[in-house]
């Protein structure tokens, strides 16, 4: 079979991935225990592994990181939102590496060039999602004051998971299927953890984000803006 590269396919699973890294970074030097600091840097190497592999089937992966502009990016605006308190990193790292699992587990039982990629990140990335149930438990089900900052997380993120399951051209998967899926799992991990399940988009009232065409929130200016200085105040340096 000769595999294809679909840009814009690519692109959304690269930029994904990307992003999420570079958020997941800024809790260097800031995590709450030694121990986070290096499990959360261990998930953002991750997913820089595998936003390398991506953005290479599209082109120079630098570039491609750091030249590009906003409206170029084709993340979903979860991964871009601010770390916040540690509530809310967990609970964006609950929703997306779900999310994540069962798109990799699905793109790895099939034939494509995210097979590959998706065989070994999908191992990684159910290290990832067992983090953040656990941590999610821990903080739901433990003094009233992680609760509720737990609580308020899970709310103000749950608005931006619905653009997850807006099907991408060129990524051959069942949506409705996972979406079912995640929704069904992610509520197990939240009930378990004392805390019920937010009402937003995915009961059909309505939907949030198009980060996939290219339309970001505030915050991911400023983010772009610190993650691309380095590379645009240098061009053509070499280390």
């Amino acid at each position: 079979m000769t595999v294809t590269v679909r840009t814009g396919a690519v692109l959304a699973l690269g930029d994904d991935a990307l992003v999420l890294s570079h958020r997941l970074g800024e809790w260097a030097g800031h995590a709450p225990v030694l121990e986070e600091e290096v499990a959360l840097a261990n998930i953002a190497l991750d997913l820089l592994g595998q936003a390398r592999v991506l953005l290479s089937l599209a082109g120079d992966e630098d570039e491609l990181a750091y030249l590009r502009e906003e409206r170029a990016f084709r993340n979903l605006q979860l991964v871009e939102q601010p770390n916040g308190d540690f509530a809310h990193t967990i609970a964006r790292q609950l929703y997306f590496s779900t999310y994540q699992r069962l798109l990799y587990a699905q793109l790895a039982a099939g034939d494509s060039e995210f097979t590959g990629l998706a065989a070994k990140a999908v191992k990684e990335v159910a290290y990832h999602q067992d983090h953040a149930e656990q941590w999610t438990l821990r903080l739901g089900d433990g003094t009233d004051l992680s609760h509720e900052r737990m609580r308020r997380a899970c709310e103000a993120l749950w608005r931006f998971t619905g653009e997850m399951f807006q099907p991408v051209e060129g990524v051959d998967v069942d949506w409705a299927g996972m979406k079912a899926t995640w929704l069904e799992t992610v509520g197990d991990v939240l009930r378990r953890a004392t805390l019920e399940v937010p009402e937003g988009p995915q009961s059909g009232a309505w939907t949030a984000g198009a980060g996939r065409q290219g339309l970001h929130t505030e915050s991911f200016g400023r983010m772009l803006a610190e993650m691309q200085h380095l590379h645009r105040s240098h061009p053509g340096a070499s280390w």
